[in-house]
């Protein structure tokens, strides 16, 4: 019998036997403030790492024919019925682009001034040489799905394709920050293949305690004409000693949370800002910062160095 594949969230594996025991995510994924999980079970976790190695929790036979399930979003513009222009279908450039969203009525003033500081490539992290992996590990880097066979290890061999970057998940459209594809669905967005090359990474360069106590808060923002408002999802955050520093290209956030975890991040800015016009409150669940436009420019992106050329609309996102 032919090798087939099961469609079923949480597995998708390749199999001969159609009476083979086959364990997965009978519901939707669940993606609320900040947190990620599946519909049909219990466990909420914050990284997108995390959230996809939550274990199955039923049990049944393979399927090739489960149906794909929406995210279950229940707040945003992914809470309705995906009417609103940001999620509506993407227009495709010359180049192969996909843009979300149309362009604001009003133009944009251009302004000249000092271009975005130039994006610092981090060291890719990999396996320490003396490292002990496990037969069965499987690879942390995003989009492969590799297995350690176990026995020796011959890394000059070994082909891992990934995304470097993070994933982005902004007004409808879902991608990766290292390369440009944007997907409505997110069925599609866990099929987009990855956009560099290197060896496995199983199990990771030894986290100091500092480093283990660190969380991943997921961010969002619109904007004005004047002001971008960044939303930081964060829980319990100490307010006494949050520390927010406003400088005019950089942003320095660090929130302190119970069970001795923080988030600690610095943002390159897209664009430059007035510090003293720019403010932040904390919430019982986020950190809401409102940056000061130095200039009337739209930030296409947060960051300076996740700029792609997708449109994002002016204005706050429309809700169900």
């Amino acid at each position: 019998m032919s090798s087939l594949k099961c469609t079923h969230k949480g597995c998708e594996k390749t199999f001969t036997d159609p009476e083979e025991t086959c364990y997965y995510h009978p519901g939707a994924p669940i993606f609320h403030e900040g947190q990620k999980g599946w519909q049909c079970c219990k466990p909420r976790v914050l990284s997108f790492e995390e959230f996809l190695i939550i274990p199955p929790c039923t049990s049944g036979k393979h399927s090739t024919t489960a149906p794909t399930l929406a995210p279950a979003q229940t707040s945003g513009p992914g809470s309705g019925s995906q009417k609103h222009p940001e999620v509506a279908a993407p227009t495709l450039s010359s180049d192969g682009t996909e843009s979300y969203g149309s362009p604001a009525s009003k133009p944009l003033p251009v302004v000249s001034g000092t271009p975005p500081p130039p994006k610092v490539e981090k060291p890719l992290e990999q396996d320490p040489t003396d490292a002990t992996i496990p037969a069965g590990a499987r690879c942390k880097r995003l989009a492969c799905s590799a297995t350690y066979p176990g026995g020796p290890r011959n890394i000059n061999t070994e082909k891992c394709v990934f995304h470097p970057g993070a994933p982005i998940f902004h007004e409808g459209s879902k991608g990766y920050s290292c390369c440009k594809r944007r997907v409505l669905e997110f069925d599609e967005f866990l099929k987009i293949g990855g956009c560099s090359k290197n060896r496995h990474l199983y199990v990771g360069e030894p986290k100091s305690e500092e480093e283990q106590q660190h969380i991943d808060c997921r961010n969002d923002f619109y904007q004005t004409y004047g002001n971008v408002i960044v939303s930081i999802f964060a829980k319990k955050v100490d307010k006494e000693k949050a520390v927010i520093q406003f400088s005019e290209r950089e942003l320095s956030v660090d929130l302190p949370m119970p069970e001795n975890k923080r988030f600690k991040v610095m943002y390159p800015l897209y664009g430059p800002i007035d510090p003293n016009g720019s403010t932040f409150k904390v919430m019982g669940t986020k950190v809401e910062l409102n940056l000061k436009k130095a200039n009337g420019i739209s930030w296409p992106t947060l960051r300076s160095d996740e700029a792609t050329n997708e449109i994002i609309q002016i204005g706050k996102p429309a809700t169900a």
